[in-house]
């Protein structure tokens, strides 16, 4: 299994691809690498490339001497991937968590717009079969319709999946689990951040 990169390596990889234009011709050095990251040291900056040269997403040239670049292939993956921003409660609304990590994503699981992904914590969804562990695609949006499975800023510090029902003067959020209340706010409690559009699961 693929180990996920830290903030570091996702970092120089961020820095590689927002800068492919001015490295096409001239690669960044180690030393340039080192000062943009701040890193006093390029034993730490070693590792971090040997682990997106692991990854195949970026290839040293000449042996590290002159350089990386990123690695043809993953330009062509990188269409298929989203942002995995955190984690998601469903249960009671916990704070989204954002990590620096992106995950592949099958076309088909998403639409057109600008889409991320959520973690699933707990269990008030499982009656929609969406289960701890799960991955939600999740559409950003502003609004949604009544019925809709959304990532719900509950006071603007805490998220939540649930499904929405909206009334003049309040919000109701639903989990899908019997055991569970339906949870009741005011609208101006209520941003809707985006609305469930696919969902992946692994059974490993």
């Amino acid at each position: 299994m693929e180990q996920p990169l830290t903030r570091k390596q996702r970092e120089i990889y961020e820095y590689l691809q927002q800068n492919q234009a001015m490295f096409s011709e001239a690669p960044p050095s180690l030393d340039q690498l080192c000062h943009h990251l701040g890193l006093k040291s390029r034993g730490s900056l070693h590792k971090h490339i040997h682990a997106l040269i692991d990854a195949g997403l970026v290839a040293p040239i000449d042996g590290l001497h002159r350089g990386i670049r990123l690695t043809p292939q993953h330009d062509e993956q990188s269409e298929n991937e989203l942002p995995l921003v955190g984690r998601i409660a469903a249960g009671l609304p916990i704070e989204a968590i954002e990590d620096v990590e992106r995950i592949e994503v099958p076309e088909q699981l998403r639409s057109g717009n600008p889409c991320f992904v959520l973690q699933v914590q707990g269990d008030s969804m499982i009656e929609a079969g969406i289960l701890e562990g799960d991955h939600v695609i999740i559409e950003k949006r502003s609004s949604a319709r009544n019925g809709d499975v959304v990532v719900a800023l509950i006071n603007g510090e805490e998220a939540t999946l649930k499904t929405i029902e909206q009334h003049p003067g309040q919000v109701i959020l639903h989990p899908a689990n019997s055991a569970m209340e339906p949870f009741t706010y005011r609208p101006d409690q209520v941003e809707i951040q985006g609305v469930l559009v696919g969902q992946m699961r692994s059974y490993l």
